[in-house]
């Protein structure tokens, strides 16, 4: 297939030896094209304190390097959570809805400094190409889309080290015995000896968390404070998006809480075994999970629950900007009304353990439910509840009884 002519690319640039070696690797395969390096800081910690230098050492024209992560949490993380939406039971979708905020952030460096491409580091066996590329998609449909990973010959670690001396690349001593994605969010490790799933993941490979059994021999107390959904507040002490979770991931980790095994189906068609560190984000899920069974009916929990897988998919699927994420989101954001108050949790070695809930705008009325006697609930409507709701299996065991059947 024949290159497409670009004269400036924009890269989704890391720091690490893949998105390192794309900057010479573009320019060479490109025509000498001119490559702007481009960094989402979302939480990354340490990692992107070197990324400046080291993007123009390796020859990009330009670095950006900005600090995202108060947009990451409240335009995407928070939505997702309002949704309780999680990808196959166990997946909090760390890395799944950081893709398409960087992606949005590297088509307005594209249009600012007038690129006619974008590129990134994603590797054509993951699900991230497909989440940058959609969201590309989504908000620049003219834009080129180059992908090194599914176009280049540097098939193993070695070959691109190699090709990044011949560049003057400087190459970092890398010790990672994991394939890791960092977020203020969440930390996921792959390969290795997690590619056997029988394989237990060792504690030494917690970076976050301590191991549950590691984790301290009394229980801890933590309350959280929610406003329509959102949470604003931990331990009484009002906060903003990333001071709340920086301060929810020290109490879970300390914890030994949140941490995930599963093999998902990744959207490309094969499982993939991941282990995850998410302490503050698995708080936020029960504490919002408990206040809603507080608050919200039966006929719209039990729909919402149904949304959530669907919105999950769509977020694991990079599908971020489409019309029906966004439309499900109005249904939530409309659910979510009614869902502020605070629940109290217990952590203890590994375990989130409800320790209490309250609302202004609770439905648990203890004079409806008591067993005690009451005024405002009369035992006998039950009956004709129960004739009239119990009435089409009792029709149906007739017609059986007089067709022979029974």
């Amino acid at each position: 297939m024949a290159k497409a002519k670009v004269k400036k690319v924009v890269l989704a640039y890391s720091g690490g030896l893949d998105t390192s070696v794309i900057i010479p690797w573009l320019k060479e395969n490109y025509d000498g094209c001119e490559v702007i390096a481009a960094c989402v800081d979302i939480g990354q910690g340490d990692e992107v304190a070197p990324v400046h230098d080291k993007a123009l050492k390796s020859g990009a024209s330009k670095a950006y390097v900005e600090d995202l992560t108060q947009e990451f949490l409240e335009d995407y993380v928070w939505p997702t959570l309002k949704a309780q939406a999680v990808y196959e039971g166990k997946y909090l979708l760390g890395t799944s809805f950081a893709r398409p905020l960087i992606a949005k952030r590297l088509v307005e460096i594209a249009k600012e400094e007038g690129a006619d491409a974008i590129a990134h580091g994603a590797t054509g066996k993951g699900n991230d190409q497909v989440r940058f590329e959609l969201t590309i998609k989504a908000l620049a449909p003219n834009l080129t889309i180059i992908a090194p990973w599914r176009e280049w010959e540097l098939g193993a670690r070695t070959e691109e080290i190699e090709y990044a001396k011949k560049h003057g690349i400087p190459v970092a001593e890398e010790n990672k015995t994991y394939s890791m994605d960092r977020n203020i969010w969440h930390l996921s490790h792959e390969g290795s000896d997690l590619e056997d799933p029988w394989n237990e993941p060792k504690n030494e490979m917690f970076l976050i968390s301590k191991a549950p059994e590691d984790a301290p021999d009394k229980p801890e107390y933590v309350t959280v404070d929610f406003e329509k959904g959102i949470p604003v507040a931990v331990n009484g002490e009002k906060l903003g998006a990333v001071e709340l979770l920086t301060k929810l991931n020290e109490i879970g980790a300390r914890n030994g809480v949140g941490i995930t095994d599963i093999c998902e189906n990744r959207l490309v068609g094969m499982k993939s075994r991941g282990v995850y560190e998410n302490p503050g984000g698995a708080i936020l899920y029960y504490a919002h999970r408990e206040l809603e069974y507080l608050c919200l009916d039966r006929a719209t929990y039990h729909y919402k629950e149904g949304v959530a897988i669907r919105f999950g998919e769509l977020v694991y699927d990079g599908m971020w900007f489409c019309q029906l994420r966004e439309a499900l989101q109005a249904f939530v954001d409309s659910t979510q009304e009614s869902v502020t108050g605070t629940v109290r949790l217990k952590l203890y070695k590994g375990n989130i353990i409800s320790a209490g809930s309250k609302s202004p705008y609770s439905l648990y009325s203890q004079e409806f439910v008591t067993f005690e006697r009451d005024e405002v609930y009369d035992q006998s409507d039950a009956t004709g509840f129960i004739n009239l709701f119990g009435l089409p299996l009792k029709v149906r065991a007739l017609m059986q009884e007089k067709a022979g059947k029974k």
